[in-house]
């Protein structure tokens, strides 16, 4: 694993975006980092030698991560002592991804308009602490090479009680009437409802354009900034099942803004259904073109085998060609989603062993009854012996392999390899099975990581051209790597 140097807080320094601007139309972003020594080829891209992964800066990079929150730009105080070192934690325990909706629905965060005396939005300025604080969590991602996916629309900021103090809403701003803009003041189902029509507003959809303007302002004014920096990637919305006109109307929205600039993004979707044989997903699976990765993190809402087995059907099927990164940006593994924090361990390691090139724990968020792991311990623990585990083994060159293994119970152990070469085993709940070795000669290493204990046992040898029989030492988590 080639892990990317970060860029100095000197150069780091030099990247300032002007966020003043308070008109209708946005500022586009200085011209600052593009005198700083990459090239469009340094960008985030997929990686050239095998574009199932991503490469960065010219070098391929597994992207591993977990934050309590979703909108970490609209948290500067998130614990423990702020943003900054929130990340820092993450980067030491070897995360390096990040997700970033752009939501303001949590208490406390601001709105991206402006609003005049009367405390009314008007859709025709800007907020300047939220533009400012997006800008400021670029350039910390940034000096540190975390690698950011913003999701542009958050659906769940668009109804219920999160509707109520959106300046969407016609009641809230002095733009529109609910009459002009056919949205309504009120709307009490969950947005999976699609009771909100401000996802129908493109020309071929709905057309809508009193709302689409604003909408086209809005999404000009985060791309002013955010193309500037090459650590990001692009997904159009949060688990919609909306039609693929609103998401392919974004989706080339942004390609054309970054043509425009002439840099390179990529761009992708996150359909609603959990179930990854459902047709939405097909909008993203039959558009290579267009959406260059996917992301499929809903199916985290399975688990064990149907978790490792969906996901793998898409990569031999939907994604045979091996032309686009698989990307898991949320890991559901809490109460709420997910089944349980043990359970949400067990699919980080899984997406990394069957070949996905990111994999991140969905927020804590500080609640009782959390959806993810976020960056609590559990995850700082499981992030750290991944990426020691990573460290040792080439996984860009490296296949599932469950098909080398017998003796196996469903669910009790998944290969990763290159065969010939290097093999790597990761256990859920301890076990034991045989592992084909027919296509390695000579003497091989075998070594034994105890993950809850961030722990490499004692290299033992083994002869290759047979297989052999690997019994973890102990009970819970085990990786064991053969080279």
């Amino acid at each position: 694993m080639k892990f990317i140097l970060s860029f100095t807080l000197t150069v780091a320094t030099l990247l300032i975006i002007a966020c003043t601007n308070t008109g209708q139309e946005p500022a586009a972003g200085v011209d600052s980092l593009h005198e700083l020594p990459f090239s469009d080829r340094d960008r985030i891209t997929p990686y050239t030698e095998n574009p199932r992964y991503w490469q960065y800066r010219g070098e391929p990079v597994l992207l591993l991560g977990a934050t309590d929150q979703d909108n970490l730009f609209n948290h500067p105080d998130i614990w423990p002592f702020g943003l900054e070192s929130h990340l820092d934690l993450m980067v030491k325990n070897g995360g390096n991804y990040v997700r970033n909706t752009m939501s303001s629905r949590d208490h406390g965060n601001p709105w991206p308009f402006g609003r005049n005396d009367d405390g009314l939005y008007d859709l025709d300025t800007w907020n300047n602490e939220f533009w400012d604080r997006f800008e400021d969590f670029l350039r910390l991602t940034f000096e540190r090479d975390i690698i950011v996916q913003i999701e542009i629309w958050d659906r769940f900021d668009y109804a219920r009680d999160p509707w109520q103090l959106n300046p969407y809403n016609p009641k809230n701003n002095v733009n529109y009437t609910a009459g002009e803009s056919g949205l309504p003041e009120v709307i009490d189902s969950h947005p999976g409802q699609r009771e909100n029509p401000f996802f129908r507003t493109p020309p071929d959809f709905e057309d809508n354009p009193v709302v689409l303007d604003y909408q086209r302002a809005h999404t000009d004014k985060m791309l002013s900034i955010s193309l500037e920096y090459p650590h990001v990637l692009y997904c159009i919305s949060n688990e919609t099942n909306e039609s693929p006109l609103w998401s392919d109307y974004w989706a080339h929205f942004v390609l054309d803004r970054a043509s425009e600039k002439d840099v390179t993004v990529h761009v992708t979707e996150m359909w609603d259904a959990w179930d990854l044989s459902d047709p939405e997903h097909d909008a993203t699976f039959n558009k290579p073109e267009l959406y260059t990765f996917v992301d499929i993190s809903q199916n985290t809402h399975q688990q064990g085998q149907t978790h490792w087995d969906n996901a793998q059907q898409v990569r031999s099927e939907r994604l045979a060609d091996g032309r686009r990164p698989m990307n898991n940006v949320k890991i559901y593994g809490g109460t709420h989603h997910g089944h349980s924090f043990e359970e949400g361990t067990h699919k980080l390691w899984r997406n990394i062993f069957g070949g996905f090139a990111t994999s991140r724990f969905h927020r804590s968020g500080g609640s009782l009854n959390p959806s993810g792991i976020g960056l609590l311990p559990q995850a700082q623990t499981q992030l750290l012996s991944l990426r020691m585990f990573t460290d040792q083994m080439d996984v860009f060159v490296s296949e599932p392999a469950n098909h080398l293994l017998t003796n196996r119970e469903v669910n009790e152990a998944y290969a990763f390899v290159e065969e010939g070469h290097q093999y790597a085993v990761y256990f859920p709940s301890g076990g034991s099975v045989d592992l084909d070795l027919s296509a390695a000669s000579g003497t091989l290493s075998v070594q034994w990581l105890d993950i809850l204990n961030n722990e490499w046992q004692e290299a033992e040898p083994v002869n290759g051209g047979a297989a052999i029989e690997l019994i973890t030492p102990g009970s819970g988590p085990w990786a064991v790597l053969i080279h």
